[in-house]
């Protein structure tokens, strides 16, 4: 970024190299954290612009993502042999169970509802029943809801 570069002093190096530095100076086993970080660069380096804590935030955000820092239990810590792997966002792939030399596999099924064969003689049509004639079923009864039956209305002064 070109605005780093101007509130940066020409005798600093550059961030991610004091971070570096830092880290390996510090020589902590589980790594170091931002604020004892910015001390060390502070009290080496003593001018340092206005914005140094934003930019050290920046810097090592952008080192953790592209893999040259590992944050771990909120320190900082070189990539190493004994260090934890780098992992990638989300659930991590299932592990392949291992293949006998020599299996030949079937080209992968293409995505999607098959076509529909062209040559295949058409289905015959299935009958349509109406609501008089109720479709058979196991108990002999229709299907659905009942119809209601309509009541007889109370005849005018018989009662």
């Amino acid at each position: 970024m070109a605005t780093e570069r101007v509130n940066r002093p020409p005798s600093l190096p550059e961030y991610p190299e004091m971070i570096l530095e830092a880290i390996d100076a510090l020589k902590q086993k589980e790594g170091a954290n931002k604020s004892a970080i910015s001390k060390y660069i502070e009290s080496k380096y003593g001018s340092l612009s206005d914005a140094h804590t934003k930019l050290l935030t920046f810097h090592l955000e952008r080192m953790k993502q592209r893999g040259d820092l590992i944050f771990l239990k909120n320190n900082y810590l070189k990539p190493g042999p004994d260090a934890p792997p780098k992992r990638g966002r989300g659930r991590p792939p299932k592990p392949k169970a291992p293949v006998a030399p020599g299996t030949i596999y079937a080209p992968p099924r293409p995505r999607g509802r098959p076509r529909k064969d062209p040559n295949a003689p058409p289905t015959p049509k299935k009958a349509k029943t109406t609501a008089a004639a109720p479709s058979p079923s196991k108990t002999g009864r229709p299907r659905g809801r009942p119809r209601k039956v309509k009541a007889q209305g109370a005849q005018n002064g018989a009662d």
